[in-house]
């Protein structure tokens, strides 16, 4: 049974919380890597789009008779060795996606929080709110927790006030127990998450439906 200091939000050291250790697991590197592949290949737009010679406009006429000219043949200007012609094997609009089973996106989940929790770099907080949308307010907080940049905020309900708070500061972004993905749990160097969002994550790893791995 691994133990989680929690604080509240001025730093101070309140309890422990147990966090069982049938929950974690020392593989899963490989499935992490896979999973953090398809997640950045998903955002690519594949949208690039080239003229091949057959799509480039123009007639079938030769540019020069075949013969007796001295220069090389020529058979239509839409080669792709003219200036104006298409594209040798230029790209073309397509999907970058790629698909990963359940079981390895499930296990990435669970070596990435691991991780997270045997180096010690996630920090449980009693609650968490933000009674204004202002940006200093946040800095306060992630000062008094003794962390700067590079922080995933992890909690149960993200309201306005507490994604206004913290979405201008750079390397810092807030999220939710239900959303939190493995690529944003490896991305950020330290994941501050609030009690009731650890419950949460916890019933992500017990296989509660609705879960998003």
């Amino acid at each position: 049974m691994s133990k989680l200091s929690v604080y509240d939000m001025k730093g101070s050291s309140l309890a422990k919380v147990d966090f069982p250790d049938e929950l974690m697991t020392s593989k899963g590197q490989q499935a992490v890597r896979d999973v953090i592949v398809a997640y950045q290949a998903g955002l690519r737009a594949g949208s690039a789009s080239t003229l091949g010679k057959g799509a480039v406009a123009g007639s079938n006429k030769k540019p020069w008779k075949q013969k007796g000219t001295g220069r090389a043949r020529a058979g239509f200007r839409q080669s792709p060795v003219w200036r104006g012609g298409g594209v040798a094997h230029g790209p073309h609009p397509r999907s970058y996606a790629k698909r990963i089973p359940v079981k390895v996106a499930r296990l990435a989940f669970r070596s990435a929080l691991s991780d997270l929790i045997r180096e010690d770099r996630i920090r449980v907080l009693d609650t968490l709110t933000v009674a204004e949308p202002k940006t200093k307010t946040a800095v306060a907080l992630l000062k008094s927790l003794g962390l700067k940049q590079g922080v995933l905020i992890v909690v149960d309900k993200l309201d306005k006030n507490l994604l206004c708070a913290f979405r201008n500061i750079p390397q810092v972004e807030a999220t939710t127990a239900r959303d939190v993905s493995t690529f944003q749990l490896v991305r950020f160097p330290v994941t501050v998450v609030t009690r009731s969002a650890m419950e949460q994550l916890k019933a992500r790893l017990e296989g509660e439906p609705g879960r998003k791995s």
